[in-house]
């Protein structure tokens, strides 16, 4: 064990020597803060600028998700009834830890499986502010193992790619297309979505998940802006990966071709969440540094900003303003990764800075 966690320092430890802070970009800055009633997941910003936050479910709070206005105060979003869990067959949401706003102003939440549920994708019209649709997601497409995580939109081709994650086994990618409603589970257990053999360590303890060090399958998934590459990885990885939209539609396809087809993007630490610009650069939440990083497109990773304040980054999303939004919810200090103990220290809030290249919003 000792070895392992050894093995796992030196492994973040050859990132951060490697790729030190530079001090040309410019600071990133508190957007919002927020109390221990709302601790925050995954971000999503509308093409209008509104934006949206999942309540993270690892510490069992009665709200799914929140409109964070302008001020940095909440609300419940939709509205009180889709905002917590259904009564019945009523409106509500179960869990959610994905959502994205598209470039139309739909807001895709991944409404999360559990025992007599069924995974689903609830799309809300923040124009209208309607219900728009209801994409179900079970069996075979899931699996009783399945952990619906994130979730990433194709308009272009009116789809939407989830990652489940699953087991070492089980994790891996579903390809749901809007159109017809049909969904397909790829590249189950395959290198590209199963966990490395590698430890979590944060603040020089290994983070567990139930009684076993937590080595996570497929979780960070993002797209390009013009819809031809999705960007994915296990949390528990040291490379990003991505194949082409068309590939991953393409049903003709077997599973061992579709890998032939992913290629390795990049070096990355062990993460949570990501995004991309329109040059290629893929941020990355870095959950065992304190720190946001980028992979680039030349596939070399570096962080950008790196405090203990940054106490397990979660998920992005690019605002319109040319930002880049993070969600910080210390979430190795969350009942469900410390033992059952709730040992957070008060670090809950939305960073943001500028984005490298150009930012294109609303994916």
């Amino acid at each position: 064990m000792l070895k392992a966690i050894a093995a796992a320092a030196l492994f973040c430890a050859a990132f951060v020597t490697s790729a030190p802070f530079s001090s040309a970009l410019a600071e990133i800055e508190t957007y919002a803060a927020f109390d221990a009633d709302t601790p925050p997941g995954n971000l999503a910003i509308g093409p209008d600028g509104r934006m949206f936050m999942s309540v993270h479910e690892f510490y069992g709070k009665d709200l799914r998700i929140v409109e964070v206005m302008p001020d940095g105060s909440t609300k419940p979003y939709p509205n009180d009834a889709w905002a917590n869990a259904p009564t019945g067959d009523g409106p509500g949401l179960n869990g959610v830890l994905g959502l994205r706003a598209d470039r139309t102003g739909i807001l895709w939440m991944l409404d999360g499986q559990g025992e007599g549920r069924t995974g689903r994708i609830v799309g809300w019209n923040t124009n209208t502010e309607t219900l728009h649709e209801i994409h179900y997601l079970g069996q075979p497409v899931t699996l009783p193992s399945s952990f619906l995580n994130d979730l990433a939109v194709d308009r272009e081709h009116n789809a939407i790619y989830i990652t489940d994650t699953g087991n070492a086994e089980t994790t891996a990618l579903i390809v749901l297309d809007l159109d017809t409603g049909r969904a397909r589970r790829v590249l189950q257990g395959s290198a590209f979505t199963a966990p490395e053999d590698i430890e979590m360590v944060i603040d020089g303890k290994t983070v567990t998940l139930g009684s076993a060090p937590a080595k996570i399958g497929a979780n960070p998934i993002t797209i390009d802006p013009t819809n031809e590459w999705v960007y994915f990885a296990p949390m528990t990885a040291t490379a990003m990966y991505r194949v082409r939209t068309t590939d991953l539609l393409d049903e003709s396809l077997s599973d061992a071709d579709l890998a032939a087809r992913v290629e390795r993007y990049g070096d990355k630490p062990i993460s949570d969440g990501s995004t991309v610009d329109a040059a290629g650069n893929v941020y990355i939440t870095a959950i065992t540094q304190d720190a946001v990083g980028v992979t680039r497109p030349d596939g070399r990773y570096e962080i950008l900003y790196q405090q203990d304040a940054m106490s397990w980054p979660d998920g992005f999303a690019i605002g319109a303003d040319g930002y880049v939004y993070v969600t910080i919810n210390e979430l190795h200090r969350s009942p469900v990764l410390n033992g059952g103990v709730d040992a957070t220290q008060g670090e809950f809030k939305i960073m943001r800075f500028p984005a490298l290249g150009n930012a294109v919003s609303g994916r």
